[in-house]
Formats: structure tokens, C-alpha cells, sequence
């Protein structure tokens, strides 16, 4: 099975050979590491194990303890960062295991870069979108400052082609970096509603062979959804004149984007806002866009360092270990503080911003795994609160941290004016502290559920990087399978074709109801788990909103909607 712990021997997938490992990896996990993740030589062998990985990395950013200890609180640093990772009670983002303590040394995922109406920016945005994939990130856009269409270009009397015509560089970009990467570059382009080329940019991937390296999203006012409730008219306004260009109706504007996202996923929406109303630096600036996965609303050229907690390690006796959560959270925001300090960015104006306003972005993993082990169901009342409570303790324990860290450290430089900046309170070093992730790969190594989606399937075939076919099973199912007496490999085989049990006879009723996987979900229950970890996360929360094949466009209407009625920051 996929999920078999792997002890100490020899792996060699691919003709790479992996050294000796003790960790409590899945096979997939080997799988995972050997192609992105461990050292090579010129051949593509393998150089250093996944221990020797993890040692890499947690002596690498625990060196930023220099500056502020002596050698025994670098090698204290060093085993507590070591610990949390070979225990894969945490993981941080791509970038860093990839390139700590390794020549290129960037070690954030995520980045915003500015695109100013001129040519210059524009393509000065282009060579630093190379720069930021080559190392590993992903990039955001707000592409709002642009002229639109037809537009007048003074310098030579000719007519701009607009913000979509942008993109296609952009676009094209990334394809050349992703040829010779091993992390895909990916990009989040956003235009708010009130730009006069926004219908173009809405259908923008209607032809799917197009603008395939991004995400798209449509920045929402609160003046634009309550024109939408009202049914009424909205003005589009030039950004080079600020100046009105026409009206539109804002339901057929909305309802244009809900059929094109029933089509194809894409444009997401952001609420611009309420991502504005949390931001926690605005007399330095606005926020315009977000990484490419929405879960990091960011500042021009500002960049987030991401790591999740791996909830199914913390469950003792039946309960969460809110103890031991509580110390795993310290050690990471110290982890993630580090980091900052550790990061070489690819532009100096990036390097500066950061290191201004500290942001980190501490999230969660293998949140289905933990609901099982519960006995909690996805789908039920139980599991929001639990969410709210649970993201409540880590948010709190997180900035109880940050606090510590100032005291230690100093605040960030911005703190001057922020919104942490108010009689009584105590400074803070991050400006940010949590952010819920999708985690993608280092949920993999992990070996748990990613972010805080359900189950993807109970056993399926992953297909992940050149074609390999990773088999997963369920590992808590198939525990319980064995232990109630229904486990078979006919049992499994059947899963595999469905991903889903609820269909399959022969399976007790309890075990259907705590086995829901994504597409067993009403796509409300989603919006309901987001808003309930969004209620307190600092930055935003990655969640897929998985519909049935037979939903419609006002189905994809109604979670728009429930989304910005609940309070969540955007929604895809």
C-alpha cells in the first residue's frame, strides 16, 4: 500500500538511490523527496538523505539565533527545529526545504510583485516573475493600474492593448523558467471590478490552452456586492484618468463570473475590503493581490514565508493535546521568524519590505486526518466549532510567540503606526502570524490529509510530477477496516474506481459517515469549514469548493455569495 512507514533500508526509484532513512516516511513520501527535495550530483543521484535533508535545513535557519545568543542557543535552536520536523509534526514551505543551507538560499513561496502603467514596470515585472520561479516562489499581480483597451499611449499616440495582452508575457515567462525547474512556477493574476476591461479579463481563460500558468481572480468591493444585492448599476473607472468610463449592472457582472467559474474554475473572487480591513500595515500601503493560491494576501513587492502543523500528530487519549500543540507552535513561529532573517530574496526592494514588516504565515495540515481520529464527521456542527477553537488556540498561542520574540528582538521596523500599534498592547515581531495553506507536496511527506480539506478519496492513484503514479490508501480506513472485519483487497479495489465509500455495500453506516471525501461534501459545508478557520487566521484561507458534475451556475452563485456573507476573504 501507498502508506507503509518506511524504516531504515535503501530506496532506488528512477535510478535514484535515497540513503538510509529511520523517519516514519510513506512510500510516497521517498517518492516526493527523491525527485524535488534531496540533494544531487551531476548524474541525478542522490547526496544526502532525507535526515540529512531535514539536518540541513534546521541547522541552516537556526543560525539567525547568532544574532541574538550565543553557540548553545544556535544548537538548542537547531535540535528543536530538527525534532519537529523528523517527529513531521511541522513542515515549512517548498522553498526552504528545497534551498536552506544551499547556494541559492531563497527560502519564501510566496510573492507580490508591482505592475505600474508603463512600459518599463511592465517588463521590469517580467524578468523579476524569471527571477522569483527560478528560486522556487510563486508570483501574484494585481494588473488594476493598467490602462485599459484602447486607451490613449501619449508617448506614441497609439492605443494600449490592455491588461489581458499583459498577461500573455507573463504567462509566457513562466513557461520558459518551468522547462528547466523542479518546483512549477505559478501566478495569480488579479483585476478589481471597477477596471473598464474587467468582462475581458473574466473570460480571459475561456480557451483553456490559454494563460494556463495562472489563477485568476476578480477583486470585489463592498460598494460592487451591495449593487449586487440591490440589483443595481456600478460605474467602471479608468486608472489613468480616474475618471468614469461607462455603467454596468453589477448582477449580470457577477453572474458572469459565477458561469464562467462553472465553466472552468476560474476567475476566483477576492474581497478587496475586507483583505484591506485586516491589513495590518496600511500607512505603508495597500493590498492589491495575493499569491497564486489566495491564501496570502500581500503588499507590492512583499513576501510571505509559509509552514503548516501537522494536526494528526496531536491527538492523545482521543482528544486534541492542546500542550503539546501549544510548544510545536512556539517552535515554529521561531522557525518561520528565522527564516526571514535567513532568505536571500531576488530583488532588493523585496528584501527591504520583508524584512519591514516580518510577516509569517503559520498554517495547518492533515485537518481530516485529525477529524477522523476524532470520530468527528467533516459535514457536521462538531467540526466547525472544533475548527474555530482549534485555529482560535493556534492564532493566539502564535502571536503570544511573536510577542516574545519583540521583547527578545525588537518589533518589526513598521510597527510604527500599524495596527498592533495602540496603547497597552504589546509589540509585536510579525505582522502576520497564520495563514492556512493548501501544502500540496509537504503534506505528502507528512504522510496526512493537505490543509484543511476533507479527503480527496479514500484510495485513489495521485499522478503527480513526469507521470509517477503514487497509490494512496487511506491509512486510518484501512486501520479500521482491518480492525472491524470488512478489509479486503476486493474492498479496495473497488474504492480505488470510486475514491468514494458511500456507495459500496458491505461498509457499516458509522464508517460512511466519517469517511467523506471532497465531492460527498454540499459545497456549502466548504465555505462553512473556510469561514470558520478564517475567523481567526490573520492572513486568508486556501479551500477548494468541490461541486458535483451536475451543479449548476446558480449553485456556484449561492457559495459566492455564502462566501462574503460568512466573512471569508475570497473564495475559489
Amino acid at each position: 500500500m501507498g502508506n507503509r512507514a518506511v524504516t531504515a533500508k535503501t530506496q532506488k526509484t528512477g535510478g535514484i538511490e535515497v540513503k538510509k532513512t529511520a523517519l516514519p516516511l510513506t512510500d510516497n513520501s521517498i517518492k516526493v523527496l527523491e525527485r524535488r527535495y534531496l540533494k544531487k550530483d551531476a548524474d541525478g543521484n542522490a547526496t544526502e538523505s532525507p535526515e540529512e535533508l531535514l539536518r540541513r535545513v534546521a541547522r541552516n535557519i537556526a543560525q539567525a539565533d547568532k544574532e541574538f545568543g550565543d553557540d548553545a542557543a544556535v544548537e538548542k535552536a537547531e535540535h528543536r527545529f530538527y525534532e519537529m520536523m523528523t517527529k513531521l509534526e511541522f513542515m515549512p514551505n517548498s522553498p526552504t526545504l528545497m534551498n536552506a543551507g544551499r547556494k541559492l538560499q531563497q527560502l519564501s513561496a510566496c510573492f507580490v510583485l508591482p505592475i505600474e502603467d508603463n512600459m518599463e514596470s511592465i517588463f521590469q515585472a517580467v524578468k523579476d516573475t524569471a527571477m522569483v520561479h527560478k528560486s522556487g516562489g510563486g508570483t501574484g499581480f494585481s494588473f488594476t493600474r493598467l490602462r485599459p483597451k484602447n486607451d490613449m499611449v501619449s508617448t506614441t499616440y497609439g492605443r494600449s492593448s490592455g491588461p489581458v495582452s499583459f498577461m500573455h508575457a507573463f504567462d509566457a515567462t513562466t513557461d520558459a523558467v518551468n522547462q528547466g525547474g523542479f518546483r512549477r512556477g505559478a501566478n495569480m493574476g488579479v483585476l478589481n471590478v471597477d477596471h473598464p476591461d474587467i468582462i475581458d479579463f473574466i473570460t480571459c481563460k475561456t480557451d483553456h490552452s490559454k494563460l494556463t500558468n495562472f489563477n485568476i481572480s476578480v477583486a470585489l468591493t463592498e460598494k460592487f456586492m451591495q449593487a449586487v444585492e440591490r440589483d443595481e448599476e456600478y460605474e467602471t473607472i479608468n486608472p489613468r484618468s480616474h475618471k468614469p468610463v461607462e455603467r454596468l449592472k453589477a448582477r449580470e457582472v457577477f453572474d458572469l463570473m459565477c458561469r464562467k467559474a462553472w465553466e472552468g474554475g476560474d476567475p476566483g473572487i477576492m474581497f478587496l475590503d475586507r483583505i484591506n480591513a485586516d491589513n495590518p500595515t496600511p500607512h505603508i500601503d495597500k493590498i492589491e493581490s495575493t499569491n497564486p493560491c489566495g491564501e496570502q494576501p500581500l503588499l507590492p513587492n512583499e513576501a510571505c514565508n509559509l509552514g503548516s502543523i501537522n494536526l494528526s500528530k496531536f491527538v492523545t487519549d482521543g482528544k486534541v493535546d492542546y500542550d503539546r500543540l501549544r510548544e510545536i507552535v512556539h517552535t515554529a513561529v521561531h522557525f518561520l521568524d528565522n527564516v526571514i532573517n535567513m532568505s536571500k530574496f531576488p530583488l532588493e526592494q523585496i528584501t527591504e519590505m520583508v524584512h519591514s514588516n516580518r510577516k509569517i504565515g503559520l498554517g495547518v495540515m492533515g485537518w481530516a486526518d485529525l477529524l477522523v481520529m476524532l470520530g468527528i464527521p467533516y459535514s457536521s456542527e462538531q467540526a466547525i466549532e472544533l475548527a474555530q477553537e482549534l485555529m482560535g488556540f493556534i492564532t493566539f498561542e502564535a502571536r503570544k510567540k511573536s510577542e516574545e520574540l519583540a521583547q527578545e528582538r525588537g518589533a518589526f521596523k513598521n510597527y510604527p503606526g500599524s495596527i498592533f500599534d495602540r496603547p497597552g498592547q504589546k509589540p509585536v515581531r510579525n505582522a502576520t502570524a497564520t495563514t492556512i495553506a493548501p501544502t500540496g507536496t509537504i503534506s505528502i511527506i507528512s504522510g496526512c490529509s493537505s490543509g484543511i480539506e476533507p479527503l480527496f478519496a479514500v484510495c485513489y492513484v495521485r499522478n503527480v510530477m513526469d507521470n509517477d503514479r503514487l497509490i494512496e490508501v487511506n491509512p486510518y480506513f484501512e486501520q479500521i477496516a482491518r480492525e472491524e472485519g470488512f478489509y479486503s483487497d476486493e474492498l479496495i479495489e473497488a474504492i480505488s474506481r470510486h475514491g468514494t465509500i458511500q456507495e459500496i455495500d458491505g461498509i457499516p453506516d458509522h464508517i460512511k459517515e466519517l469517511f467523506v471525501c471532497a465531492h460527498d461534501i454540499a459545497p456549502e459545508w466548504h465555505i462553512r469549514m473556510q469561514a470558520a478557520f478564517q475567523k481567526n487566521t490573520d492572513n486568508a484561507v486556501s479551500k477548494t469548493v468541490n461541486f458535483p458534475a451536475d451543479a449548476t451556475v446558480e449553485d456556484v452563485k449561492h457559495v459566492y455569495l455564502l462566501a462574503y456573507k460568512l466573512g471569508c476573504k475570497g473564495v475559489t
